[in-house]
């Protein structure tokens, strides 16, 4: 069981900023694009840290290791970076899915999009932590990360956004590592279904308001 987010603080820069600590019970099956701890594998945690829009660090997987450690974290994890404020974080759950987002959309683009998409310069990720209750099968996993791609997407359009996502998303799902494994993790699948409800709703809430980087609130 992936017990609900601890948020704290990092001290950096000569300033504290928050983060979001997810610990687990047991280890868990996970899934997901963040820099440290992406692909497939066994976890026992998830960290989500704002960081500022100035962050120019080329080792973000090293950088969110010596938070972990910083943190008392044991073993393998998942961590993610934000230039959102964590604090903002919102919680969505549906038939015992339970969703994690950290919205920022201030750099929305489309993922086909037939240019490059302009620097970066407002804040632009939308980070994902699922927590399944039953085991999904490793195709599965593969599944809802698409799955719940689908629905962030469908939520940025619903909010009148020409756009599919920001450059930097990242979403992470996760489930017990033992017990029969479920086959599917699309949109209509027993799992799915309420993985892609949890999701968008999460997402639309979220990027429903002005969303002012960490940073420039610390700066006023």
């Amino acid at each position: 069981m992936l017990c609900a987010p601890i948020l704290t603080t990092r001290s950096e820069t000569g300033w504290d900023i928050p983060l979001l600590v997810w610990r687990s019970e047991a280890p868990l099956l996970a899934v997901g694009s963040a820099p440290l701890g992406g692909g497939i594998g066994v976890r026992r945690w998830v960290v989500n840290a704002t960081v500022p829009m100035s962050y120019d660090r080329d080792d973000p997987a090293a950088h969110l290791a010596e938070m972990a450690r910083d943190l008392d974290l044991d073993g393998p994890g998942v961590g993610l970076l934000t230039g959102v404020d964590v604090t903002e974080v919102v919680h969505r759950a549906d038939s015992g899915v339970r969703v994690w987002a950290t919205v920022g959309l201030g750099t929305p683009v489309w993922a086909a999009a037939p240019a490059p998409a302009p620097p970066v310069q407002r804040v632009g990720t939308v980070n994902i932590v699922v927590h399944v209750p039953a085991r999904l099968g490793e195709a599965a996993l593969v599944n809802a990360v698409a799955t719940a791609t689908e629905a962030k997407a469908q939520a940025i359009w619903e909010l009148g956004l020409p756009a599919t996502g920001t450059p930097t998303d990242a979403v992470t799902v996760l489930c017990p590592a033992d017990g029969d494994p479920a086959p599917y993790g699309g949109p209509r699948s027993t799992w799915g279904a309420p993985l892609a409800r949890a999701v968008h709703a999460a997402v639309r809430a979220g990027g429903a308001g002005t969303v002012v980087p960490w940073s420039d609130r610390r700066a006023v």
